[in-house]
């Protein structure tokens, strides 16, 4: 007896698709608005917090354009053990905010630097765990996963409250 079976073609995966020009240049223009926005918001957030000048605050988000470009490279074009090579763009993350800015308003008195330092070496730390995290990401659903960006979210609602009303929060 002969066996007609036939497999059928494995379905093609998103990330696959061959786009055209148009559906590219779209999609990286969304991708670049919205990784914009992002970066530069966190700094105008920090700078405020800290009490830096204009002319500081602009350091702060140019610094924090040229780590993004440069952690896009890296992410993109990847270096052995580093990056998806997917264009990915990197960008300044809403997770850590509130904490920054718990640290400013410590009684410390270590200000942007020590905020700077706290994030560098969270980075180190970061950098020695993601092997293991990349591992349990499985356990990670989506629920979880937009739980803590809804927690992120409403975390930031007092500063976005405060923005709107013209960064006095004793405007009546």
């Amino acid at each position: 007896m002969k066996n007609t079976a036939t497999t059928a073609p494995a379905a093609q995966r998103p990330e696959d698709e061959k786009l055209s020009v148009g559906a590219n240049l779209a999609y990286g223009m969304q991708h670049v608005l919205t990784m914009y926005g992002g970066i530069v918001a966190v700094p105008l957030i920090l700078g405020q917090a800290a009490g830096l000048s204009p002319a500081e605050i602009g350091l702060l988000i140019a610094a924090s354009l040229f780590a993004g470009g440069l952690a896009t490279l890296l992410q993109t074009l990847g270096v052995p053990f580093f990056g998806s090579q997917m264009p990915l763009v990197q960008g300044v993350s809403f997770a850590g905010v509130a904490t920054m800015i718990a640290i400013l308003q410590s009684g410390e008195g270590g200000g942007i630097q020590s905020v700077l330092g706290a994030v560098m070496a969270a980075s180190l730390i970061g950098l020695l765990i993601t092997p293991v995290f990349s591992r349990i990401t499985k356990f990670f659903p989506p629920l979880v996963t937009g739980v803590v960006i809804t927690t992120i979210g409403l975390t930031l609602m007092p500063v976005a409250a405060r923005w709107a009303m013209g960064g006095n929060s004793q405007s009546p």
